[in-house]
């Protein structure tokens, strides 16, 4: 499975989904915005202008959303 997070500095949802992320014991891959211009331009290509925007494999969520991510990764309860 492959886990990419694009965040950027100053974003409290950004920060909530790493710790659920990393509370489940799901190695990701942090893409911040704020740092990056190819991760800036990735997320604009993909439509997006805001963070967080999590992918797990071929899909895509714009926010942070626990019970949508648990079933985006295969997690139980």
């Amino acid at each position: 499975m492959n886990v990419t997070v694009f965040t950027m500095h100053g974003c409290s949802a950004c920060n909530h989904a790493k710790e659920f992320l990393a509370r489940n014991g799901v190695k990701f891959t942090e893409r911040n915005v704020s740092e990056d211009s190819k991760a800036r331009e990735e997320l604009l290509a993909m439509g997006y202008r805001a963070a967080p925007v999590i992918k797990v494999d071929n899909q895509t969520m714009l926010g942070f959303d626990a019970e949508k991510l648990k079933q985006f990764l295969g997690l139980k309860g």
